[in-house]
């Protein structure tokens, strides 16, 4: 989006010519109104697609007259994310400085927990746009600036902050990447910098980084939160203090499972519990966690609180011979369970007379693509297949019957907004 489209957006009058067109196909639209000089077509098609994904990432924000760009909407946080992340134990103060604002999702979230919010975005289109939907907001505390962050903490003096918050831009040679070296800014080069300014630093990273040895690079981690909602892991947070840089002991690990009325945590620290015993067969119930306690390695935490016991030492798949009911995952019904041949496997299909089911593998030669393919087998969201290694580690199958998922009726406590109130923009 170019600085004169915005400025064409902010009209009332187009916004208003968003909301009647918002059902079109983005693209239709476009190409209908191609050549229109009244109206700034390339960006009105924009805001209507960007909408339509607001809707799912940001429900409740997306209902008041809010302005987007295709990649900060797609870069931010959503907003169960940016809401749990700002209720957490801490996550309060006089000042924190978002050295990344985005479209500014967190920086929201945060206004109702500092007394004043720096957002700052070098990008001076996407600080006017945060600037424009702070004010619809009716959020007062944040002071948006459109300029160089680092500069700016080299600027402040020290103990400027509360918290800094970073979520860098992860992206190298116009590729996606995960590391935080290659992340800007770079958190690693910046970590002494950032402990000078505040007690505290929170860091975005992508839910696929790699956590065992992040305590390596980042000295004063003291905490680290892998994130998922609805089942699919989002975001990892590290939480970084001034005062931990001395001691010895390892992060604290959060898996955070964020469902639609409902939330479980399960904390630990990685290796600090042992594995539970492998079962040699299958209780009458098969269990596979959220990605969320599988990405932090807190399965074992689990499986003891819940006395289960794995299938096999490799995998994270579990199993019981009672029904846990509150189990944060999905949860089956075993129907059969043999070891698996390409001979025995076709017969079991013939004599149950299944064409259709769920495959999911782990520890398995065949994909689930190979093994749909191979044996004509269509998608069913009732029955599944489960292609993993027994105890003595031969393949097999385990044929279960998916339980009713009660983490979607489940009543959670939900962490409220604190109110907000005008804005200041500055260049």
């Amino acid at each position: 989006m170019t600085a004169e489209e915005l400025q064409k957006l902010f009209g009332p009058e187009i916004r208003r010519l968003i909301d009647v067109h918002i059902e079109e196909d983005p693209s239709a639209f476009a190409l209908k109104y191609h050549g229109d000089v009244t109206m700034p077509v390339r960006a009105v098609a924009e805001q209507i697609a960007c909408r339509r994904k607001a809707a799912k990432k940001l429900p409740k924000l997306v209902s008041n007259d809010l302005l987007y760009t295709t990649l900060s909407l797609e870069q931010a946080s959503g907003e169960k994310t940016a809401r749990f992340k700002s209720a957490l134990d801490g996550m309060a103060g006089k000042r924190l400085l978002d050295m990344t604002g985005g479209l500014g999702i967190d920086s929201i979230f945060f206004a109702g927990r500092f007394e004043e919010v720096l957002y700052v975005e070098r990008d001076e289109v996407l600080a006017k746009v945060a600037a424009h939907n702070f004010r619809e907001l009716g959020i007062g505390n944040i002071r948006v600036i459109s300029g160089d962050s680092v500069e700016l903490l080299e600027a402040s003096a020290d103990d400027s902050f509360d918290l800094i918050y970073l979520d860098p831009a992860r992206r190298e040679k116009g590729k996606r990447s995960v590391s935080l070296e290659a992340a800007q800014p770079n958190v690693i080069l910046l970590h002494d910098l950032l402990l000078q300014k505040a007690g505290k630093v929170c860091i975005k990273a992508s839910p696929a980084l790699e956590i065992s040895s992040l305590h390596e690079t980042l000295p004063s981690l003291s905490r680290v939160i892998v994130i998922s909602v609805a089942r699919e892991c989002k975001e990892i947070v590290l939480i970084c203090e001034k005062d931990k840089r001395q001691g010895a002991s390892r992060a604290v690990v959060d898996a955070v499972c964020l469902y639609k009325n409902a939330e479980t945590v399960i904390s630990g620290r990685e290796g600090s519990v042992e594995k539970n015993t492998v079962k040699l067969g299958l209780g009458k119930y098969f269990y596979e966690p959220d990605p969320a306690i599988i990405k932090a390695r807190l399965t074992d935490v689990l499986a003891q609180k819940h006395e289960m016991l794995y299938i096999n030492p490799k995998v994270d798949y579990l199993t019981s011979d009672r029904e846990i009911v509150s189990f944060p995952g999905r949860r089956f019904k075993v129907k059969e369970f043999f070891v698996y041949s390409t001979k025995i496997f076709r017969r079991f299909l013939n004599d149950a007379r299944i064409d259709a089911a769920g495959i999911q593998r782990r520890d398995f030669p065949l994909s689930p693509e190979e093994i749909r393919r191979k044996f004509s087998l269509g998608e069913s969201d009732r029955l599944f297949l489960f292609f993993t290694r027994n105890a003595f580690l031969e393949p097999v199958c385990i044929c279960c019957e998916k339980l009713w998922d009660t983490h979607e009726s489940r009543g959670a406590a939900v962490h409220g907004r604190r109110p907000w109130s005008g804005l200041e923009f500055s260049s």
